[in-house]
């Protein structure tokens, strides 16, 4: 990665094509999803019903028995009338459920209107859109349907799901909304101030008056990054934490039987085998077919093998990221990468949340340099790979970190030559662990608050811990075991660089967070190849030098509010 954070032999993604304009729908028309998306939702119905029905048959079939036992043909004509009100039923409800659903993208919002007894109305701003995921379950698959998933800051769930549309809708209205929500393109726009008949740039009328739906923007163009084998998906699957503790299982239940002449204790191996094995298939059913890519809309990330997933995650709106590395990994040089973005960490299903959190299931450094330089397009220091480097794998001051004093080595024996942190012009990296590596990024403008910790151990040997706040996720930021005058200090300048660093981000559209140097080009290095809305001109790129200076009148300026 270089000092820019473009990627080596990186070519320029190719301008997106114009395509024709059209007129669109009316604004302020709301619109259906496809007809068979109650059919593809209530699957487990029809299922259900069917097991009712077919039940005693199937058990008489294995049992040898006749299939239709006597008197059966008097009962006949009434089971077959209360199978068949019982479907028209099942069948009115989804026609009804698919009739009373309905959504509209108007006015700088898209909404959601569903229930028939029960109404219910959900809504998202387009500039506070965080990601839009295209999931595809089997047999949504099957005919050709996907869901949309809108992420908003501050939303907790999926603000509004989108279920279903044909997968070529699917990806034009996605692409649509990420181009105004990224400041791509005009129409997000500001809503601070709107009159009741105003309508943002990029609308015409407002949701009640004439007017015309957005103008559908081309699928944004995109570069594959990197694709995860599924070889190597297998073996990070059978060198993970979770096989260590059922060999480590398995081994005590052998000794304790022989020690005991106790043959039961076997039988407590069953549910942990059920739960490994169950664990390990949703692990690879999710990864299956990781591919990363980088587009003007976002990093997009596609993978499962049955239950496809498409997420589109603007660099600019993640928060923090975590790069993990396990024992059993490190001969390998395999590294996991998981990241904090608003939405994906609250979700109510944990194995989706979780999922959703990965930014790279399992990658060599190579891999983990090359998402690093999506996530963070400006490293904020001229030596990006030297200080990443010593983060994932050094020790003591490599990189410039300060870590644990030597005093308090007791607290913690292996790691505290690795606990330590450092930081560059744009992020705060904090490392920790001996056998288990961690190294965590967090953006200086993503810092939320700061709390420094200490309990009695720590204040006989005078340290601390520094806690980050960003959104709920998997990534924990905190710094463990510092020096209590360094932890001091790191407080207040933090304090400092993430109130100028929010201070310099004046807008909610990402592409327009990003430095204006590199503004009309794509994180990476590689170019845009859209228009960015009209207002000021980025300032033309800076030379080192004069990157050099600004950086250090920003250090200058934040010692002083510190």
């Amino acid at each position: 990665m270089t000092t820019d954070g473009q990627l080596p032999g990186q070519a320029a993604v190719p301008p997106a094509a114009a395509g024709p304009q059209t007129n669109g729908t009316p604004d302020g028309e709301w619109l259906r999803v496809h007809p068979a998306s109650p059919f593809v939702r209530g699957w487990v119905a029809l299922a259900a019903i069917t097991f009712f029905f077919g039940r005693d048959l199937f058990e008489r079939t294995l049992q040898g028995q006749p299939v239709f036992e006597e008197g059966f043909a008097r009962r006949a004509p009434w089971l077959l009338g209360g199978g068949a009100v019982v479907l028209a039923v099942a069948v009115l409800g989804f026609v009804l459920t698919w009739y009373f659903t309905k959504y509209q993208v108007s006015g700088g919002y898209v909404r959601v209107n569903s229930g028939l007894i029960f109404r219910q109305h959900r809504q998202a701003r387009l500039d506070r859109v965080q990601a839009i995921d295209i999931v595809q379950p089997l047999l949504a698959r099957i005919f050709g349907l996907a869901e949309l998933k809108f992420e908003v800051a501050d939303a907790g769930e999926s603000a509004v799901r989108l279920a279903y549309l044909k997968i070529d809708d699917a990806r034009q209205l996605r692409a649509t909304i990420l181009a105004q929500a990224s400041g791509a393109v005009s129409g997000a726009g500001s809503h601070t101030g709107a009159g009741a008949g105003s309508a943002p740039d990029g609308f015409s009328g407002d949701s009640k008056g004439p007017g015309r739906f957005p103008q559908p923007a081309p699928e944004a163009p995109e570069i594959t990054v990197l694709a995860v084998p599924p070889s190597r998906l297998l073996g990070s699957l059978i060198l993970s934490e979770q096989s260590v503790f059922i060999v480590v299982g398995g081994i005590a239940s052998v000794v304790l039987s022989a020690l005991t002449d106790n043959r039961a204790f076997y039988f407590y191996l069953v549910p942990a085998a059920l739960g490994l094995a169950a664990g390990y298939w949703n692990y690879f059913n999710k990864g299956f077919n990781f591919t990363a890519a980088v587009s003007p809309d976002g990093i997009r990330l596609r993978y499962g093998l049955l239950d496809t997933q498409a997420q589109t995650l603007p660099p600019g709106r993640i928060q923090a990221v975590k790069i993990a590395q396990p024992p059993l990994w490190r001969p390998f040089g395999w590294y996991r990468m998981q990241v904090n973005a608003a939405g994906y960490g609250v979700s109510g299903n944990a194995v989706e949340g979780n999922t959703r959190t990965i930014l790279l299931p399992v990658g060599k450094l190579a891999d983990v340099m090359a998402m690093l330089s999506l996530v963070l397009p400006d490293p904020g220091t001229d030596r990006p790979e030297l200080v990443f480097t010593a983060g994932l794998a050094g020790r003591d001051s490599d990189g410039g970190f300060v870590t644990t004093p030597r005093r308090a080595r007791l607290l913690a024996p292996l790691a505290w030559r690795r606990n330590g942190f450092t930081s560059t012009d744009t992020a705060l990296l904090i490392r920790s662990g001996r056998w288990w590596r961690e190294l965590v990024l967090v953006p200086h403008q993503r810092t939320q608050s700061l709390a420094l910790h200490q309990g009695p151990l720590a204040r006989r040997f005078r340290v601390a811990d520094l806690v980050l706040h960003t959104t709920a996720g998997p990534v924990v930021p905190r710094l463990r075991q510092a020096g209590l005058d360094e932890a001091r200090q790191l407080f207040d300048d933090q304090s400092a660089r993430a109130r100028l660093a929010r201070k310099r981000q004046t807008t909610e559209q990402w592409l327009l967070q990003v430095v204006p140097a590199v503004a009309p080009t794509l994180p990476g290095g590689m170019q845009l190849g859209v228009q960015l809305p009209a207002g000021p001109t980025p300032a033309a790129p800076m030379s080192q030098a004069a990157a050099g200076e600004t950086r250090t009148h920003h250090q200058k300026e934040g010692q002083q509010h510190g």
